[in-house]
């Protein structure tokens, strides 16, 4: 499975930003879809996934500005509002089969300006 990530840019503070995750190749092995994003050289940091099933998770820290959706069979969405500047990162989305392989998409850069 190869996954493209898209949706990044330059934002103001307080606006929205919506991320796509597109997915090619065996799309019917994929049971989850996560979004993360790395800032500088820090640890990727997980924000959201969703399962084939529908369930969803996210992290704590950013629950209450993301929320990550299905648009079709191909893609998955990551919708964040009122943008920080401490949200500048790459973002990344992750897929991964029921036996636990996975794979990466190659990151969308997202700037937040202050």
């Amino acid at each position: 499975v190869q996954l493209q990530a898209s949706g990044g840019g330059l934002v103001q503070a307080g606006k929205s930003l919506r991320l796509s995750c597109t997915a090619s190749g065996s799309i019917a092995s994929i049971d989850t879809v996560s979004w993360y994003r790395q800032q500088s050289e820090n640890e990727r940091e997980f924000l959201a996934s969703i399962r084939s099933t529908g369930v969803r998770k996210y992290a704590a820290s950013v629950r209450d500005r993301i929320t990550i959706s299905r648009g079709n069979a191909e893609t998955v969405y990551l919708q964040m509002d009122n943008l920080r500047p401490e949200d500048t990162a790459v973002y990344y989305c992750h897929q991964e089969d029921s036996r636990g392989r996975g794979s990466w998409g190659q990151g969308t850069q997202v700037t937040v300006s202050s």
